[in-house]
């Protein structure tokens, strides 16, 4: 266990910093489940852009790597996009 003063300290930070992590990275899980349980194209343009913008503010708090980020949005892109061209057909 941490002795020192600012080891108690770093120690109590990094456990906060943990729990908000973790609560993110549970939210993004959640968003892109979301996106690809929804099978209507107007309903899951919506989720899609509430999961791009969670992306996006988590990308810029350095929680998520950016390419990872950009990856999650293109797949997700690319499955309401072919709701749109299934429902077009």
């Amino acid at each position: 266990m941490a002795q020192h003063k600012s080891a108690i300290k770093r120690a109590r930070a990094s456990e906060i910093k943990r729990e908000r992590n973790k609560a993110s990275l549970s939210k993004i899980k959640t968003l892109i489940k979301k996106v690809y349980a929804t099978k209507d194209k107007e309903q899951a343009e919506a989720v899609l852009k509430e999961a791009v913008s969670f992306l996006d503010k988590t990308v810029s708090k350095g929680r998520l790597h950016k390419n990872n980020a950009a990856r999650k949005k293109a797949a997700l892109t690319k499955y309401v996009n072919k709701l749109a061209a299934a429902k077009a057909e």
